[in-house]
């Protein structure tokens, strides 16, 4: 049953029921359900079989009237059957010169029984004969209890036989020919090879020796030439030897009027050209066949006729280079030698001579106003400020510390912070006081370039100023006529040394050990056997130095030695203040301060230790003596809380500060106020 919307009386409307033949709901008294008796799935038809169509494979054989060549000819069909309602479709697949039919429904239907392979069924007046069926088709029938033949062959058809015959026997009106430069394109699009190479025009009056560049394109074969011309030859700067354009290699005249033209066309009939008729020369008959360069008539050393003017190749790019080998597996591409230009005399480049530094300002300053004169302040190198500027917790300065060279005993005990600025090459020093000693803590030399000592002075040269190889532990410094000596660097500066060991070889470890291992080769097993026990080869660090200092003389600095030790996790570094030196500044500074406020750090500690394990972090730590006003600095507080008893999670034991600072409990005698900042620099 079918429902559907229709008027019962004349302007009434309603709901109604039609009844249409042979509907799948019925099918299963005609021939075997795929179900069970009395399993039938109460669902409709067209829910059950929703976009599920059997598809038949047909056709049908149409008389030809007047046609010479065959009496009839063989026309393929697809018959679909729509499961959902019934409903059949016929369709005629597109073929070439064919002409489809439309085919109106009329008021007869077929279901899946008529339709099988090997049965005929007519539509409006034909006759279709069913070859075969798709997969899903005979698998469906199947399943149904119908069984579907094999494929049957169609015959063959005799027109478009004989219509093929007549296709391949006759001339093509119109050529075939089709060119497809597309792909070519697309795949060699902005690929160019790149030469280099001469015209020899020199025998000729006012000629000169041309020197060219040739660029091949692949995209289309093509090629520019290109005259590369020296400054102040007397020439364009952009002299255009050959346009872009395919070059022929032999070259018989100027081309006539539609000889670059694809087709060619013919006068069959008539003198005059409003009666004359043209036809398309498919056979290419008058046209002329040209040679062109192409990329395999290229290389170094070979030449290029550019109309009547021989180009020599004499180098090529390392694009160009890469292809030929890649492509043609070519290795030898040296390049040959051009001949001399026997018309261009090549100046002699002078540089501009200064005069002496008269010793007024800096020698940049006095040689800016020599070139020119308008007074413009020097320019320094701006891109390697902004390479080696501060950038976060990299500073890029490197410091060192330096002690005085002097027959002054006073002065040699003085202890000095030299910078070296990595953006500029300058150099500053200050100097750190000792108690008692009579000298402040305060600038020594302010920041600028230091000139090498033993230079002259007054002299057309730029002078050559302290750089990186000069800066290393243990070299010797002359600024400002003082003797310097550096003892010691931070840790920044041996770890930025030993990172960019390119730059400061005395921090490359390679180098170290391998002049270390040329200096020992005769004496080798000597040196083993005679330094390194046993039981632990393990050597200490001082030992080590004096052997290697003793071995290597004056070309072994202290720096070489530092690295060694870093290199190798050698223990380089004497800590200068132990737990009770620390313990004693520490209870100096709270008896200066009159500090004595331990009952209420301990509160503050039992208040933040919520499970009594007696530990605490070492940040809480640190917040709650800044809170209770502990008065000593933050260097010598971070000090405190590096030599607190510590457990395996790096928590500390506030017990342990409590004691630490405690007066009471083994008292320790006041010491000298110290500036415990510079103990890094003290060892």
């Amino acid at each position: 049953m079918d429902q559907k919307f229709d008027f019962i009386g004349k302007g009434v409307g309603a709901l109604c029921e039609k009844v249409k033949p042979n509907m799948l709901g019925h099918l299963t008294d005609r021939y075997p359900s795929l179900y069970p008796r009395g399993e039938v799935p109460e669902v409709p038809t067209w829910i059950a079989f929703d976009k599920q169509i059997l598809r038949f494979y047909a056709f049908f054989r149409e008389t030809l009237q007047e046609h010479r060549c065959a009496p009839f000819q063989i026309r393929k069909v697809v018959i679909l059957f729509f499961l959902e309602d019934g409903t059949i479709q016929v369709m005629e697949p597109k073929i070439d010169n064919s002409v489809r039919f439309p085919a109106p429904m009329d008021a007869n239907f077929y279901d899946i029984m008529d339709l099988n392979v090997g049965n005929e069924v007519e539509f409006f007046g034909r006759v279709y004969k069913i070859t075969d069926c798709d997969k899903f088709t005979r698998n469906f029938l199947n399943r149904c209890g119908i069984s579907v033949p094999d494929p049957i062959i169609v015959p063959e058809d005799p027109y478009y036989k004989g219509r093929a015959y007549e296709v391949e026997t006759r001339l093509p009106k119109k050529p075939s020919k089709k060119t497809d430069t597309l792909g070519q394109f697309l795949e060699n699009d902005r690929k160019v090879l790149r030469f280099y190479g001469y015209w020899d025009d020199q025998e000729t009056q006012y000629g000169y020796l041309h020197h060219l560049e040739v660029l091949y394109y692949l995209s289309d074969d093509t090629i520019d030439i290109k005259e590369v011309v020296t400054d102040n030859g007397g020439h364009k700067s952009s002299s255009v030897f050959f346009r872009r354009d395919k070059l022929v290699k032999k070259y018989t005249g100027l081309p006539g009027p539609g000889d670059h033209c694809r087709l060619t066309l013919l006068n069959v009939l008539g003198n005059d050209i409003k009666t004359s008729r043209y036809v398309v020369d498919s056979l290419d008959c008058g046209k002329q066949h040209r040679d062109y360069y192409l990329e395999q008539d290229l290389t170094i050393g070979g030449m290029v006729n550019v109309y009547g003017r021989k180009v020599v190749l004499t180098d090529c790019d390392p694009y160009t280079q890469e292809y030929y080998r890649t492509k043609y597996g070519l290795d030898n591409f040296t390049p040959i030698p051009k001949p001399v230009d026997l018309q261009v005399d090549v100046p002699v480049q002078q540089e501009r001579e200064l005069p002496p530094w008269n010793g007024y300002g800096s020698f940049e300053d006095s040689a800016q106003n020599c070139i020119t004169v308008e007074p413009k302040a020097p320019h320094g190198d701006f891109k390697k400020f902004i390479k080696y500027d501060k950038n976060g917790l990299d500073s890029h300065v490197l410091r060192f510390e330096g002690r005085m060279i002097s027959s002054i005993d006073d002065n040699c005990g003085r202890i000095f912070i030299i910078s070296y600025f990595l953006s500029n090459d300058t150099i500053s020093v200050y100097e750190l006081a000792r108690s008692n000693s009579g000298f402040k803590t305060s600038q020594f030399f302010k920041r600028t370039e230091v000139k090498l000592p033993g230079q002259s002075v007054f002299t057309s040269t730029p002078p050559e100023c302290y750089s990186t190889k000069h800066i290393f532990v243990g070299a010797t410094l002359v600024i400002n006529s003082f003797k310097f000596v550096l003892v010691d660097a931070d840790d920044y500066a041996l770890r930025y040394m030993e990172l960019n060991s390119h730059q400061f070889p005395k921090s490359n470890i390679k180098l170290i050990m391998d002049k270390i291992r040329e200096a020992l080769r005769p004496t080798y097993k000597d040196f083993v056997a005679e330094n390194i026990p046993t039981e632990m080869p393990v050597m200490p660090y001082q030992k080590l130095r004096d052997k290697l200092c003793r071995l290597m003389g004056s070309d072994f600095t202290e720096q070489e030695m530092i690295t060694i030790s870093r290199a190798f996790s050698a223990n380089c570094v004497e800590e200068k203040y132990n737990r009770d030196a620390i313990r004693a500044v520490t209870l100096t500074e709270l008896k200066r301060f009159l500090w004595d406020d331990l009952k209420r750090l301990n509160e503050y500690f039992l208040k933040f230790d919520h499970q009594r394990t007696g530990k605490l972090p070492r940040q809480e730590t640190y917040k709650l003596l800044r809170a209770c006003r502990l008065p000593v600095d933050i260097i010598l507080l971070n000090r405190i809380l590096d030599v607190i008893h510590k457990d395996e999670n790096g928590n500390l034991f506030y017990d342990d500060i409590l004691k630490f600072l405690n007066r009471d409990l083994c008292p320790m005698a006041d010491t000298v106020p110290i500036n415990i900042k510079v103990s890094y620099y003290s060892y």
